[in-house]
């Protein structure tokens, strides 16, 4: 080969999320992806993660477009990010397109960039790729796979994706084309290894359907389901057997409401003439009469569910023997979220059912079995897995292995590192700039590991801010000191701490101005020291400690 194919993740690998994969031959680059991610617990005030785009803010100029496998913020939600930055083609099936417009609109992006609607079996040239469209079964519709033909060879890049043999919508994964693929030859594999765990295979998402005719059947109370937004085979299920009852759905939380509007006028829901209402409607409706279906099955702080339950939804309050369905598994760091509000549920003496009571949720990834299908079918000569954090990424390979798979061509790597793929093998060759970037209000990045670290100290342990006012000819203290304090101890009833606190920083600030006249960077050293020393002793404490000295 005169040029070698470069493989570069700048998210997805060692965390759930964020995903975005770049390939490069040559003097062109393509971009898979431009996903989000959702900030730990200790991320205090940070709203989104976002990948570093540096590395292609860089290469500008060699980008022939943004090709995206399917509509999940994991697989989206930067995209506006990087659209501010850079002036690239998106590339994009049409429920994906339409939940990209959505995202566009909010961040006045739409006419400014260059939306391009494509559908399963359609090749695209970019510069050296061509990259072809292969349909795949996920959690949301319009899921694909993509097979990248470069001068080197092929690699298919899976996105997301289960093997469903009975979807509600849009047929089976096109199992045929990726046979044909391994049979032609494909040089590498970039597969999901989200469900590489589970032995076996995902159930199909009619299986779900079932289960909620159960529930319907029979009911005279009010039906709330929370379920994932973006699953609109999910939905479309939900509001399919609320008219088989003869009930009104109502819809609650925005991005239900616009999975909805999008899936609806592109097609991809069929829903019956008056069957939706506004939720303001429910009220004079008979409680078997009624459904809602709503957002929040991970118990997040503002979703819809949560307002409800906690009595300050505007519109909507659950009532003593509401059955309340989450339609939902709990993503890993949600337990504690969700329980919280299941808890005051039952405090409202609602029933509530979920994924124990029977199949109320399916996964929309792969299992074991699933991706050894992949495996069979593809037939690649190497093989990188992508989507999971280190343990995945270390199971899929060792299921390679079992697959036949020699073990020098399977990488597993982290954001940041270039792979070279050439006639002489896999090997990574250096590393890009990669990582996560924090989103917090209208900030981007500004937010770093600095600031984390005081935010995390400050929700830990509080803070104590000691003002005083000092003379500019002598260095003699004017007036205080004052000790003010936030998040460390309520002042009343430590009245006799506050007082030896004043005595300590008096006596620091004249010793200290006396002996570091006019360097007062030196002075609120000393103040900090001596009241943090002062502190751990006397209550095991460490807050924050913040001099303030005016000059007059």
């Amino acid at each position: 080969m005169a040029e070698k194919l470069r493989i570069v993740s700048l998210g997805g690998l060692n965390e759930i999320g964020k995903n975005m994969t770049v390939y490069e031959y040559g003097g062109d680059m393509i971009v898979v992806d431009a996903g989000m991610g959702f900030p730990d617990d200790d991320m205090y005030g940070i709203d989104v993660v976002i990948p570093d785009f540096s590395y292609l803010i860089r290469n500008r100029d060699k980008i022939r477009g943004v090709f995206i496998t399917h509509g999940h913020e994991d697989h989206i939600g930067s995209l506006p990010y990087l659209l501010r930055e850079l002036n690239i083609p998106v590339y994009a099936t049409r429920m994906s397109a339409g939940l990209i417009k959505l995202k566009l609109e909010e961040h006045h992006l739409v006419n400014k960039t260059k939306l391009i609607t494509c559908e399963a079996g359609e090749t695209v040239r970019a510069g050296a790729f061509r990259v072809e469209f292969i349909h795949v079964n996920h959690s949301i519709a319009d899921a694909v796979a993509f097979a990248i033909h470069t001068p080197a060879g092929v690699c298919v890049h899976t996105g997301d994706f289960k093997i469903d043999p009975t979807p509600v919508s849009g047929g089976m994964i096109d199992l045929a084309r990726l046979g044909q693929l391994g049979k032609e030859g494909v040089l590498a594999l970039l597969s999901d290894s989200t469900n590489v765990e589970r032995p076996g295979y995902t159930k199909s998402e009619k299986s779900v359907g079932a289960s909620f005719d159960a529930l319907f059947r029979g009911c005279e109370e009010r039906i709330i389901v929370a379920t994932f937004a973006s699953n609109v085979d999910r939905i479309q299920q939900i509001i399919s057997v609320a008219a088989k009852y003869g009930r009104k759905v109502a819809i609650t939380g925005r991005s239900m409401e616009n999975a909805i509007k999008v899936s609806t006028e592109l097609g991809y829901m069929n829903v019956p003439a008056g069957v939706i209402v506004d939720i303001a409607q429910i009220k004079s409706l008979p409680k078997n009469k009624v459904c809602v279906v709503t957002t929040g099955s991970q118990g997040e702080t503002m979703s819809a569910m949560t307002r409800m339950a906690f009595n300050t939804h505007k519109q909507f309050e659950i009532q003593a023997g509401d059955r309340v369905i989450f339609s939902a598994s709990a993503i890993p760091g949600n337990e504690n979220a969700i329980g919280n509000v299941i808890n005051e549920l039952y405090r409202k003496g609602a029933e509530v059912v979920d994924e124990r009571a029977g199949e109320l949720h399916v996964s929309g990834h792969a299992c074991q079995d699933e991706l050894k299908i992949i495996h069979a079918l593809v037939k690649p000569k190497y093989f990188i897995p992508v989507h999971g954090e280190q343990r995945h990424l270390k199971t899929h390979a060792k299921l390679a292995q079992e697959m036949g798979m020699d073990p020098r061509n399977i990488v597993v790597t982290e954001i940041g590192k270039v792979i070279e793929l050439s006639a002489a093998g896999a090997r990574i060759t250096g590393t890009v700039p990669a990582g996560r970037v924090f989103v917090d209000g209208y900030g981007v990045g500004d937010v770093g590991a600095v600031v984390l670290r005081d935010r995390k100290h400050l929700a830990e342990d509080g803070m104590i801010v000691v003002v005083a006012t000092v003379s500019s000819q002598d260095g003699g203290l004017l007036s205080g000191p004052d000790i003010i304090t936030r998040g460390f101890i309520y002042v009343k009833e430590s009245e006799a701490l506050m007082e030896e606190l004043k005595d300590l920083a008096s006596q620091t600030l004249e010793k200290s101005a006396w002996n570091n006249y006019r360097d007062w960077n030196a002075v609120k050293a000393d103040v900090r020291d001596e009241i943090s020393n002062y502190l751990f002793k006397k209550t095991k404490r460490n807050p924050m400690v913040l001099p303030v000295i005016m000059e007059v």
